[in-house]
Protein backbone atom coordinates (compact mmCIF):
# COMPACT_ATOMS: atom_id res chain seq x y z
CA UNK A 1 0.00 0.00 0.00
CA UNK A 2 2.84 2.56 0.75
CA UNK A 3 4.75 1.94 -2.27
CA UNK A 4 1.25 2.05 -4.54
CA UNK A 5 0.46 5.54 -3.02
CA UNK A 6 4.26 6.83 -3.55
CA UNK A 7 3.79 5.90 -7.29
CA UNK A 8 0.16 7.58 -7.53
CA UNK A 9 2.13 10.83 -6.10
CA UNK A 10 4.85 11.05 -8.53
CA UNK A 11 4.26 13.43 -11.63
CA UNK A 12 2.95 11.37 -14.96
CA UNK A 13 5.51 10.20 -17.06
CA UNK A 14 8.70 10.43 -14.85
CA UNK A 15 10.73 8.55 -12.64
CA UNK A 16 12.86 8.56 -9.72
CA UNK A 17 15.90 7.62 -12.24
CA UNK A 18 14.82 10.03 -14.99
CA UNK A 19 15.16 13.31 -12.31
CA UNK A 20 18.01 15.33 -12.49
CA UNK A 21 20.43 16.75 -9.62
CA UNK A 22 20.40 20.56 -9.46
CA UNK A 23 23.91 20.35 -9.86
CA UNK A 24 23.10 18.70 -13.88
CA UNK A 25 20.73 21.47 -14.15
CA UNK A 26 23.01 24.29 -13.17
CA UNK A 27 25.71 22.76 -15.38
CA UNK A 28 23.56 23.02 -18.27
CA UNK A 29 22.13 26.34 -17.88
CA UNK A 30 25.58 26.89 -17.71
CA UNK A 31 26.58 26.12 -20.47
CA UNK A 32 23.75 28.19 -22.06
CA UNK A 33 23.94 31.06 -20.59
CA UNK A 34 27.91 31.18 -21.16
CA UNK A 35 27.74 30.22 -24.79
CA UNK A 36 25.16 32.07 -25.89
CA UNK A 37 26.58 35.31 -24.24
CA UNK A 38 30.31 35.44 -24.79
CA UNK A 39 30.91 38.76 -25.72
CA UNK A 40 27.68 41.40 -24.58
CA UNK A 41 27.46 45.30 -24.15
CA UNK A 42 25.81 46.35 -21.07
CA UNK A 43 25.07 50.31 -20.04
CA UNK A 44 23.96 50.75 -16.52
CA UNK A 45 24.54 52.30 -13.58
CA UNK A 46 27.05 50.92 -11.14
CA UNK A 47 25.88 50.57 -7.61
CA UNK A 48 26.39 48.31 -4.11
CA UNK A 49 30.24 48.53 -5.36
CA UNK A 50 32.94 46.84 -3.60
CA UNK A 51 36.68 46.15 -3.92
CA UNK A 52 37.91 43.94 -0.78
CA UNK A 53 41.27 43.32 -0.05
CA UNK A 54 41.86 40.57 -2.85
CA UNK A 55 41.53 44.14 -5.77
CA UNK A 56 38.45 42.51 -7.72
CA UNK A 57 35.57 44.92 -7.81
CA UNK A 58 32.09 43.83 -7.33
CA UNK A 59 28.76 46.02 -8.57
CA UNK A 60 25.68 45.91 -9.61
CA UNK A 61 24.53 47.19 -12.59
CA UNK A 62 20.66 48.45 -12.73
CA UNK A 63 18.43 50.55 -15.01
CA UNK A 64 14.89 51.59 -13.77
CA UNK A 65 13.69 48.32 -14.60
CA UNK A 66 16.00 45.63 -13.23
CA UNK A 67 19.67 44.93 -12.43
CA UNK A 68 22.30 42.07 -13.07
CA UNK A 69 25.80 41.74 -11.09
CA UNK A 70 28.84 41.93 -12.31
CA UNK A 71 32.63 41.40 -11.39
CA UNK A 72 36.06 43.20 -12.47
CA UNK A 73 38.88 41.10 -12.00
CA UNK A 74 41.75 42.12 -10.18
CA UNK A 75 44.32 42.51 -13.34
CA UNK A 76 41.74 44.51 -15.42
CA UNK A 77 40.58 46.76 -12.72
CA UNK A 78 44.01 47.60 -12.69
CA UNK A 79 43.93 49.23 -15.78
CA UNK A 80 41.03 51.72 -15.89
CA UNK A 81 42.49 55.28 -15.31
CA UNK A 82 39.11 56.45 -13.86
CA UNK A 83 37.88 55.29 -10.16
CA UNK A 84 34.64 53.34 -10.18
CA UNK A 85 31.85 54.11 -7.60
CA UNK A 86 28.29 54.21 -6.95
CA UNK A 87 26.52 56.57 -9.59
CA UNK A 88 29.05 56.31 -12.59
CA UNK A 89 27.04 55.42 -15.72
CA UNK A 90 29.04 52.63 -17.66
CA UNK A 91 29.02 51.13 -20.61
CA UNK A 92 30.49 47.70 -20.50
CA UNK A 93 31.69 44.86 -22.56
CA UNK A 94 31.98 40.84 -21.26
CA UNK A 95 30.49 37.69 -20.81
CA UNK A 96 28.12 35.86 -18.77
CA UNK A 97 29.55 33.55 -16.40
CA UNK A 98 26.79 31.52 -14.60
CA UNK A 99 28.23 30.57 -10.58
CA UNK A 100 27.06 27.25 -10.03
CA UNK A 101 27.26 27.05 -5.87
CA UNK A 102 24.62 30.39 -6.02
CA UNK A 103 23.20 29.33 -8.50
CA UNK A 104 23.16 33.13 -10.20
CA UNK A 105 24.92 34.61 -13.39
CA UNK A 106 27.21 37.76 -13.68
CA UNK A 107 28.77 39.80 -15.93
CA UNK A 108 32.40 39.36 -16.44
CA UNK A 109 33.37 43.09 -17.48
CA UNK A 110 36.82 42.82 -19.68
CA UNK A 111 36.40 46.65 -20.86
CA UNK A 112 34.54 49.54 -19.61
CA UNK A 113 34.24 53.31 -20.22
CA UNK A 114 32.10 55.78 -18.62
CA UNK A 115 28.79 57.01 -20.56
CA UNK A 116 28.56 59.92 -22.20
CA UNK A 117 32.62 60.94 -21.04
CA UNK A 118 35.57 59.49 -22.05
CA UNK A 119 37.83 57.66 -19.56
CA UNK A 120 40.36 60.00 -19.58
CA UNK A 121 37.95 63.00 -18.67
CA UNK A 122 36.40 61.42 -15.63
CA UNK A 123 39.62 60.09 -14.44
CA UNK A 124 40.96 63.92 -14.54
CA UNK A 125 38.19 65.20 -12.76
CA UNK A 126 37.83 62.77 -10.01
CA UNK A 127 41.60 63.34 -9.73
CA UNK A 128 41.50 66.87 -9.96
CA UNK A 129 38.93 66.79 -6.74
CA UNK A 130 40.92 64.66 -4.91
CA UNK A 131 44.36 66.67 -4.79
CA UNK A 132 41.99 69.80 -4.65
CA UNK A 133 40.50 68.82 -1.50
CA UNK A 134 44.05 68.38 -0.38
CA UNK A 135 45.03 71.97 -1.05
CA UNK A 136 47.67 71.41 -3.91
CA UNK A 137 46.13 74.00 -6.54
CA UNK A 138 45.51 76.41 -3.19
CA UNK A 139 46.44 80.27 -5.04
CA UNK A 140 47.89 81.10 -1.61
CA UNK A 141 50.46 78.63 -2.08
CA UNK A 142 51.95 80.26 -5.24
CA UNK A 143 55.40 81.47 -4.97
CA UNK A 144 57.01 84.58 -6.96
CA UNK A 145 59.70 84.32 -9.72
CA UNK A 146 62.76 85.36 -9.07
CA UNK A 147 63.19 88.84 -11.17
CA UNK A 148 66.89 87.81 -12.49
CA UNK A 149 67.29 83.87 -12.63
CA UNK A 150 70.82 82.13 -12.58
CA UNK A 151 70.43 78.86 -12.77
CA UNK A 152 67.48 76.74 -14.67
CA UNK A 153 66.24 73.31 -14.68
CA UNK A 154 64.29 72.27 -17.12
CA UNK A 155 62.66 68.88 -17.17
CA UNK A 156 61.64 67.53 -20.92
CA UNK A 157 63.08 65.23 -23.56
CA UNK A 158 66.17 66.44 -24.15
CA UNK A 159 65.43 65.23 -28.22
CA UNK A 160 61.81 67.74 -28.17
CA UNK A 161 61.09 70.99 -29.44
CA UNK A 162 59.97 72.01 -26.57
CA UNK A 163 63.88 72.80 -25.15
CA UNK A 164 65.04 73.93 -28.39
CA UNK A 165 61.82 76.33 -28.57
CA UNK A 166 62.77 77.41 -24.77
CA UNK A 167 66.76 78.16 -25.50
CA UNK A 168 66.08 79.91 -28.28
CA UNK A 169 63.87 82.58 -27.04
CA UNK A 170 65.82 82.95 -23.43
CA UNK A 171 69.00 83.47 -25.68
CA UNK A 172 67.47 85.88 -27.03
CA UNK A 173 65.83 88.19 -24.07
CA UNK A 174 68.62 87.52 -22.03
CA UNK A 175 72.24 86.24 -22.07
CA UNK A 176 74.47 84.49 -19.52
CA UNK A 177 72.01 82.21 -18.18
CA UNK A 178 72.89 78.74 -16.87
CA UNK A 179 70.35 76.12 -17.93
CA UNK A 180 70.16 72.54 -16.95
CA UNK A 181 68.51 69.68 -19.03
CA UNK A 182 66.85 67.23 -16.88
CA UNK A 183 65.85 64.55 -19.15
CA UNK A 184 62.64 62.53 -19.11
CA UNK A 185 60.08 60.78 -21.36
CA UNK A 186 57.11 62.88 -21.58
CA UNK A 187 54.68 60.82 -22.99
CA UNK A 188 53.89 57.30 -22.99
CA UNK A 189 54.37 54.01 -20.08
CA UNK A 190 56.38 55.36 -17.24
CA UNK A 191 56.10 59.02 -18.59
CA UNK A 192 54.99 60.38 -15.13
CA UNK A 193 57.09 58.14 -13.40
CA UNK A 194 60.31 60.07 -14.94
CA UNK A 195 59.05 63.46 -14.72
CA UNK A 196 58.46 63.22 -11.28
CA UNK A 197 62.02 61.62 -10.78
CA UNK A 198 63.68 64.46 -12.37
CA UNK A 199 61.69 66.74 -10.39
CA UNK A 200 63.22 65.36 -6.97
CA UNK A 201 66.67 65.31 -9.01
CA UNK A 202 66.65 69.07 -9.66
CA UNK A 203 65.59 70.19 -5.54
CA UNK A 204 68.64 68.40 -4.62
CA UNK A 205 71.21 70.04 -7.03
CA UNK A 206 74.12 72.10 -5.33
CA UNK A 207 74.05 74.82 -6.10
CA UNK A 208 70.66 74.96 -6.19
CA UNK A 209 68.33 76.12 -9.23
CA UNK A 210 66.86 79.66 -8.80
CA UNK A 211 63.68 77.72 -11.11
CA UNK A 212 62.35 75.22 -12.55
CA UNK A 213 60.08 74.63 -15.51
CA UNK A 214 58.66 71.31 -16.21
CA UNK A 215 56.92 70.51 -19.85
CA UNK A 216 56.47 69.52 -23.14
CA UNK A 217 55.16 70.61 -26.95
CA UNK A 218 51.64 70.32 -27.81
CA UNK A 219 49.72 67.30 -28.24
CA UNK A 220 46.43 65.57 -28.00
CA UNK A 221 45.27 64.77 -24.26
CA UNK A 222 46.26 61.49 -24.71
CA UNK A 223 49.81 62.61 -25.77
CA UNK A 224 49.91 65.49 -22.34
CA UNK A 225 48.51 62.74 -19.90
CA UNK A 226 51.63 62.51 -18.41
CA UNK A 227 51.28 65.91 -17.18
CA UNK A 228 47.42 65.16 -15.26
CA UNK A 229 49.07 61.38 -13.32
CA UNK A 230 49.18 62.01 -9.46
CA UNK A 231 53.28 61.57 -9.44
CA UNK A 232 53.82 64.31 -11.40
CA UNK A 233 51.68 67.04 -9.18
CA UNK A 234 52.38 65.70 -6.53
CA UNK A 235 56.01 66.15 -7.43
CA UNK A 236 55.26 69.67 -8.65
CA UNK A 237 53.46 70.83 -4.81
CA UNK A 238 56.31 69.33 -2.93
CA UNK A 239 58.88 70.90 -4.92
CA UNK A 240 61.21 73.52 -3.06
CA UNK A 241 61.86 75.68 -6.17
CA UNK A 242 59.47 78.07 -7.82
CA UNK A 243 58.30 75.84 -10.53
CA UNK A 244 56.96 76.96 -14.16
CA UNK A 245 54.47 73.92 -15.90
CA UNK A 246 54.79 74.40 -19.71
CA UNK A 247 52.98 72.16 -21.53
CA UNK A 248 52.17 73.18 -24.93
CA UNK A 249 48.19 73.26 -24.65
CA UNK A 250 46.56 76.54 -24.48
CA UNK A 251 43.51 74.91 -24.50
CA UNK A 252 43.22 72.56 -21.41
CA UNK A 253 44.64 73.15 -18.49
CA UNK A 254 46.75 70.20 -16.70
CA UNK A 255 46.76 69.23 -13.01
CA UNK A 256 50.57 70.31 -13.24
CA UNK A 257 49.18 73.95 -14.62
CA UNK A 258 46.85 73.89 -11.37
CA UNK A 259 50.12 72.80 -8.74
CA UNK A 260 52.64 74.62 -10.34
CA UNK A 261 54.06 78.21 -9.19
CA UNK A 262 52.77 79.48 -12.73
CA UNK A 263 51.40 78.60 -15.84
CA UNK A 264 52.89 78.94 -19.41
CA UNK A 265 50.93 77.70 -22.51
CA UNK A 266 54.05 76.97 -24.15
CA UNK A 267 57.76 76.39 -23.65
CA UNK A 268 58.46 79.45 -25.87
CA UNK A 269 56.15 81.43 -23.37
CA UNK A 270 57.74 79.62 -20.08
CA UNK A 271 61.32 81.28 -20.90
CA UNK A 272 59.29 84.72 -21.61
CA UNK A 273 58.04 84.21 -17.98
CA UNK A 274 61.04 83.22 -16.34
CA UNK A 275 63.56 86.12 -17.73
CA UNK A 276 63.29 89.47 -18.66
CA UNK A 277 63.76 91.17 -22.03
CA UNK A 278 66.94 92.73 -21.99
CA UNK A 279 65.96 95.42 -24.12
CA UNK A 280 62.98 96.19 -21.95
CA UNK A 281 65.73 96.09 -18.76
CA UNK A 282 68.08 98.88 -20.74
CA UNK A 283 64.86 100.90 -21.40
CA UNK A 284 64.09 100.68 -17.64
CA UNK A 285 67.31 101.80 -16.80
CA UNK A 286 67.60 104.18 -19.40
CA UNK A 287 63.95 105.64 -17.89
CA UNK A 288 65.33 105.36 -14.91
CA UNK A 289 68.53 107.13 -15.46
CA UNK A 290 66.99 109.89 -16.91
CA UNK A 291 64.67 110.01 -14.44
CA UNK A 292 67.77 110.46 -11.81
CA UNK A 293 69.54 112.82 -13.86
CA UNK A 294 66.34 115.18 -13.93
CA UNK A 295 65.58 115.01 -10.37
CA UNK A 296 69.21 115.98 -9.59
CA UNK A 297 68.76 119.02 -11.82
CA UNK A 298 66.21 119.80 -10.03
CA UNK A 299 67.57 119.60 -6.67
CA UNK A 300 70.27 121.12 -7.69
CA UNK A 301 68.24 124.16 -8.95
CA UNK A 302 66.19 124.83 -6.13
CA UNK A 303 69.63 124.24 -3.79
CA UNK A 304 70.68 127.74 -6.18
CA UNK A 305 67.62 129.62 -5.97
CA UNK A 306 67.77 128.85 -2.16
CA UNK A 307 71.60 129.93 -1.66
CA UNK A 308 70.37 133.20 -3.97
CA UNK A 309 67.55 133.99 -1.79
CA UNK A 310 69.85 133.30 1.47
CA UNK A 311 73.03 135.32 0.07
CA UNK A 312 70.18 138.37 -0.76
CA UNK A 313 69.27 138.96 2.44
CA UNK A 314 70.73 141.53 4.45
CA UNK A 315 72.69 139.85 6.46
CA UNK A 316 74.72 138.09 3.97
CA UNK A 317 75.13 141.32 1.66
CA UNK A 318 76.48 143.44 4.66
CA UNK A 319 77.78 141.36 7.50
CA UNK A 320 79.56 144.27 8.71
CA UNK A 321 76.52 146.18 9.34
CA UNK A 322 74.69 143.22 11.21
CA UNK A 323 78.23 143.53 13.58
CA UNK A 324 78.10 146.96 13.98
CA UNK A 325 73.98 147.01 14.67
CA UNK A 326 74.80 144.03 17.67
CA UNK A 327 77.81 146.12 18.85
CA UNK A 328 75.91 149.15 19.76
CA UNK A 329 73.11 146.58 21.19
CA UNK A 330 75.81 145.80 23.69
CA UNK A 331 76.78 149.27 24.33
CA UNK A 332 73.63 149.92 25.29
CA UNK A 333 72.97 147.30 27.51
CA UNK A 334 75.94 147.79 29.07
CA UNK A 335 74.96 151.66 29.92
CA UNK A 336 71.51 150.04 31.10
CA UNK A 337 73.42 147.67 33.55
CA UNK A 338 75.48 150.76 34.58
CA UNK A 339 72.28 152.74 35.53
CA UNK A 340 71.10 150.13 37.30
CA UNK A 341 73.88 149.11 39.40
CA UNK A 342 74.34 152.71 40.40
CA UNK A 343 70.41 153.46 41.50
CA UNK A 344 70.39 149.98 43.09
CA UNK A 345 73.91 151.08 44.99
CA UNK A 346 72.50 154.39 46.36
CA UNK A 347 68.88 153.00 47.25
CA UNK A 348 70.56 150.44 48.98
CA UNK A 349 72.77 153.40 51.02
CA UNK A 350 69.84 155.34 51.75
CA UNK A 351 68.57 152.14 53.12
CA UNK A 352 71.33 151.56 55.10
CA UNK A 353 71.71 154.86 56.50
CA UNK A 354 68.24 154.86 57.33
CA UNK A 355 68.01 151.39 59.41
CA UNK A 356 72.01 152.67 61.07
CA UNK A 357 70.45 155.46 62.39
CA UNK A 358 67.50 153.50 64.18
CA UNK A 359 69.94 150.89 65.29
CA UNK A 360 71.94 153.19 66.91
CA UNK A 361 69.21 154.80 68.67
CA UNK A 362 68.14 151.44 70.49
CA UNK A 363 72.12 150.51 71.21
CA UNK A 364 73.01 150.73 74.59
CA UNK A 365 75.96 152.71 74.10
CA UNK A 366 73.88 155.69 73.40
CA UNK A 367 71.94 155.03 76.48
CA UNK A 368 75.83 155.50 78.23
CA UNK A 369 76.44 158.48 76.49
CA UNK A 370 73.79 160.19 78.53
CA UNK A 371 75.30 159.44 81.74
CA UNK A 372 73.92 156.29 82.10
CA UNK A 373 76.45 153.51 83.05
CA UNK A 374 76.10 149.33 82.92
CA UNK A 375 77.63 147.07 85.81
CA UNK A 376 78.78 143.33 85.24
CA UNK A 377 80.35 140.99 87.33
CA UNK A 378 83.28 140.77 86.24
CA UNK A 379 83.78 136.83 86.17
CA UNK A 380 80.60 136.00 84.63
CA UNK A 381 79.72 139.19 82.70
CA UNK A 382 76.22 139.04 84.01
CA UNK A 383 74.20 142.57 84.28
CA UNK A 384 73.48 143.86 88.00
CA UNK A 385 70.03 144.50 87.62
CA UNK A 386 69.46 144.77 91.98
CA UNK A 387 70.87 144.97 95.06
CA UNK A 388 70.20 141.30 95.29
CA UNK A 389 72.36 140.07 92.65
CA UNK A 390 75.46 141.32 94.10
CA UNK A 391 77.32 140.25 98.23
CA UNK A 392 80.47 141.83 99.58
CA UNK A 393 83.28 141.09 97.84
CA UNK A 394 82.45 140.90 94.68
CA UNK A 395 84.16 142.21 91.60
CA UNK A 396 82.30 144.64 89.55
CA UNK A 397 82.94 145.93 86.12
CA UNK A 398 81.18 149.17 85.29
CA UNK A 399 80.94 150.56 81.38
CA UNK A 400 80.64 154.11 80.97
CA UNK A 401 80.14 156.43 77.77
CA UNK A 402 84.12 156.45 78.05
CA UNK A 403 86.36 153.43 79.54
CA UNK A 404 85.14 151.49 82.64
CA UNK A 405 85.80 151.18 86.46
CA UNK A 406 86.31 147.87 87.75
CA UNK A 407 85.21 147.42 91.65
CA UNK A 408 84.87 145.50 94.94
CA UNK A 409 81.71 145.20 96.66
CA UNK A 410 82.48 146.62 100.56
CA UNK A 411 79.16 146.46 101.57
CA UNK A 412 75.49 145.81 100.57
CA UNK A 413 72.46 148.41 101.26
CA UNK A 414 69.21 147.22 99.73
Amino acid sequence: MPAASSHQDAPLGTSDQSAMSVSQLTAQIKGVVEESFTSVWVAGEVSNFARPQSGHCYLTLKDDKAQIRAVIWRGTASKFPFKLADGVELVCHGHLDLYAPRGSYQLVIDQAHPQGVGALELALRQLKEKLAAEGLFDPQRKRPLPRFPRRIGFVTSPTGAAIRDFLEVLRRRWAGIEVLVIPARVQGDGAAEEIAAGIRMANQLDPPLDVLVVGRGGGSLEDLWAFNEEPVVRAIAASNIPTVSAVGHEIDVSLSDLAADVRALTPSEAAERVVPSSDEVIAQLTRFGDRLHNSIRRQVTLGKQRIDSLAARRVFANPHTSVLDRARRVDELDARARRAVTSITTNNRHQLATLSGKLESLSPLAVLSRGYSVTQHAESGRVVRSSDDVAVGDRLVTRLEHGQVTSTIDSVDE
